[in-house]
């Protein structure tokens, strides 16, 4: 017996998974995280693999994009970096988000009063060799480099004050400002202070300009902050999530640097919030103030979790805890 197919006929529905057609991708985030940012799959997708594919953490790169949209700077374009640094205070490494040499170009210009900058000027060029142990791939190895770099550069920027064409000049050295493949455990640049000894030092006598002449407006940028160690007071020190313990660079045999200052009390000693790090601190407080005003008090602790642990997970959900308290309608009402 044969059968006939009725026309306009087709097969029966079948129940679909939510999640089936989600693009799988390297840095999974919470749906609750990526939702308050305003990102959907797809272009969490693109930002972890192709704008920022050597960030380690999903932190590192949400921390990008809360940097963008504070600024109005379109994230597409790679204005910021998620950069590495090495935490003396923390004793691993963390990553950190520093604009780019664009990005502070651009917020100059966006003031009006940036008036362009002469081309740069360079220094006697000299030649060394850089030794220091360098990782290749999870080995530590003994390395060895020669460069031919600039001894010092300087860019001088214009800015429009009070109706004057007033010039600003800082002069960078290459020997101060280069990049360290492997933090200041090591003397050897970093590739691309290898291949382009002139290009990178530019972009830093430029940022350092820039902050000269619109010293309200720009930051230290990432050519400046990549390979630097952070250590507490000494410097600027932005937003930076911790790196999970499985990526953090081990120091190399034979290192007596542990991180931590003799002369810093230990976390059974003391006050708990004394022994938190200033700059853990800061980042803590900066989050909780955005979850009081947003209310989101779940997405928060679930950030907390997955960012921080020990002393720093417990002082982050005590305050969490207490800003909740203060918010809530019947301690308001009272």
């Amino acid at each position: 017996m044969t059968t006939t197919k009725k026309r306009g006929s087709s097969p029966a529905a079948t129940p679909t998974n939510d999640n089936r057609n989600l693009p799988a991708v390297r840095l999974a985030a919470p749906q609750t995280a990526l939702a308050e940012l305003g990102l959907d799959i797809g272009t969490w997708k693109v930002l972890t693999e192709s704008i920022f594919p050597s960030a380690k953490t999903p932190e590192g790169v949400m921390l990008a994009v809360r940097y963008c949209q504070a600024k109005n700077l379109d994230i597409m374009r790679r204005p910021v970096h998620v950069v590495p640094m090495w935490s003396k205070a923390l004793g691993r490494e963390v990553e950190t988000v520093w604009p780019g040499i664009s990005e502070i170009q651009t917020t100059a210009a966006r003031t009006g009063q940036w008036a362009g900058m002469d081309p740069p000027r360079f220094g006697t060029e000299m030649t060394r060799t850089f030794k220091g142990r360098a990782k290749n791939g999870n080995e530590w190895q003994d390395m060895e480099v020669t460069v031919t770099f600039p001894e010092w550069a300087e860019v001088t920027v214009y800015r429009i004050v009070h109706d004057t064409r007033c010039p600003f000049t800082e002069t960078v050295f290459w020997e101060e400002t280069y990049s360290r493949f492997g933090g200041a455990r090591s003397e050897l640049p970093t590739d691309m202070w290898v291949k382009r000894p002139r290009g990178q030092l530019v972009k830093c006598a430029k940022a350092a300009s820039l902050r000269a002449a619109f010293p309200e407006e720009t930051d230290y940028t990432a050519e400046e902050m990549e390979g630097k160690t952070l250590e507490s007071g000494s410097g600027p020190i932005r937003e930076a999530v911790v790196i999970n313990a499985a990526h953090a660079e081990q120091p190399q045999a034979g290192s007596t640097d542990t991180g931590i200052p003799e002369s810093e009390p230990s976390h059974r000693n003391g006050d708990m919030q004394s022994a938190i790090e200033d700059e853990v601190c800061e980042q803590i407080d900066k989050l909780v103030t955005r979850a009081t005003r947003s209310n989101a008090w779940a997405s928060a602790e679930e950030y907390f979790r997955g960012r921080y642990q020990g002393d720093h997970l417990e002082y982050a959900l005590r305050e969490l805890e207490h800003a909740k308290a203060e918010a809530s309608p019947d301690r308001a009402a009272a």
